[in-house]
């Protein structure tokens, strides 16, 4: 029988590939739009400005611009101030002294005091940077009134930059990271269960250990990715039920750590089992493969969740549902299945007891993290917890404008 023709992969679908993958790369999206925000900022501050060089504009531009809609706008409020704030701190200070030790002393402390009551968060510094460029030149209040049409062009560039060119929503960047979590916690929770029906070493079951304790910075490299797509869905106008999308996809990952932590703890009991053997096999192979087998299951319902968590579709998100349901039944089966044969070991040696209860334990918390009842029950309660949030910083302001028209 003739084989089909092999797809050839030339020059041109690889640099598809390449432009396609370096779009969806924050790094490369913020250095792109960053670069080309700071140069217009300057173009337009040449145009408006009577310094020579207006490089407040393309400086402030490069702080403003950030990967987000939501990161930008905070970013270019707290910016502005810090600098206004500088350059007003500098006036109040040319006027009644010059520029020396003592009073440079005194600008810097008043300045980063200044900066922290008015709540300009990172730019703390930016206030008393602003102070001290204005201080140190001969016509203070030309060049502090430059200083600050200069910041004004440079965050109205960068908030019209993203305004008319939306950043993307980086959804789909935080969905691949929480699947490969779930994935890597899947391999891992196999590679231990591998140790059931094995002579294994302390040191081995240590070494699992250890490697289930680095999958914490892997939950914290997903939490970063995390963020940044929940700001991107943030007064985004090209995203609907932005609320519903965050909480999601913020409890999806709660759950994930809460299994990733399980696994280690699971590791933990199999190195503790391994040196109560000393040297023996862990389990007898019924019951060692009856654990295996609820392992795998668990495994494969733990990036089932992870992918009907970023699901974009309703009949993605259907088909990761049923998947899940059909996975988690089989793991329960054969949990039951390996509890029976874990009590008939216990009643004939009982001296590891509770270490085989804590086998049973800690794979029936992963199972109950994943029941689609379970995660229900806290996404519904996380977004009544949110909403009600809203309603009342809604109620402050509202009470806040009406005290202010009174007065």
């Amino acid at each position: 029988m003739a084989q089909a023709p092999r797809r050839r992969t030339g020059p041109a679908s690889r640099h598809a590939r390449l432009v396609a993958r370096l779009r969806r790369d924050p790094f490369t999206v913020q250095t792109v739009r960053s670069t080309a925000a700071a140069t217009l900022s300057y173009v337009v501050a040449l145009w408006l400005s009577s310094e020579p060089a207006p490089l407040t504009a393309p400086l402030t531009a490069l702080l403003v611009v950030q990967v987000t809609l939501y990161s930008t706008l905070t970013t270019s409020l707290r910016r502005v101030n810090s600098v206004v704030v500088g350059v007003l701190i500098a006036i109040a200070f040319s006027v009644i002294v010059g520029l020396s030790w003592w009073s440079l002393a005194l600008i810097i402390l008043a300045s980063l005091v200044v900066g922290r009551v008015v709540r300009v968060e990172e730019f703390v510094p930016e206030v008393a940077i602003s102070a001290m460029l204005v201080l140190g030149v001969t016509q203070v209040a030309h060049t502090a009134w430059d200083r600050v049409l200069e910041t004004l062009i440079g965050a109205a560039v960068g908030l019209l930059f993203n305004l008319v060119l939306a950043p993307p929503v980086w959804v789909d960047t935080a969905g691949e990271s929480i699947e490969e979590l779930a994935r890597r916690t899947r391999r891992l929770l196999l590679d231990v269960a591998d140790e059931f029906s094995e002579t294994t070493p302390v040191e081995r079951a240590a070494a699992r250990l250890h490697e289930a304790r680095r999958l914490d910075d892997d939950v914290a490299g997903v939490d970063a990715a995390l963020r940044t797509a929940e700001d991107s869905l943030r007064l985004n106008p090209r995203v609907k039920e932005g609320l519903l999308h965050r909480v999601v996809l913020r409890t999806g990952l709660d759950t994930l750590e809460i299994c990733a932590v399980v696994v280690r703890v699971l590791a933990r009991t199999v190195t503790d089992l391994a040196k109560a053997r000393s040297g023996a096999v862990l389990l007898p192979s019924p019951a060692a493969l009856a654990l295996r087998e609820t392992a795998e299951y668990t495994g494969d319902a733990v990036v089932s969740f992870a992918v009907l968590v970023t699901a974009r579709g309703s009949e993605a998100a259907e088909a990761a549902e049923h998947r899940l349901a059909e996975e988690l039944r089989a793991a329960r089966a054969r949990r039951t299945h390996a509890a029976e044969l874990l009590l008939a070991l216990t009643l004939r040696d009982p001296r590891h007891w509770q270490l085989h209860g804590a086998l049973l334990a800690e794979l029936d918390r992963i199972l109950d993290e994943l029941d689609p009842d379970h995660r229900g029950r806290r996404l519904m309660e996380e977004l009544d917890r949110r909403t009600s949030a809203l309603r009342e910083r809604r109620r402050r302001l509202t009470l806040r404008a009406r005290l202010r028209t009174r007065a």
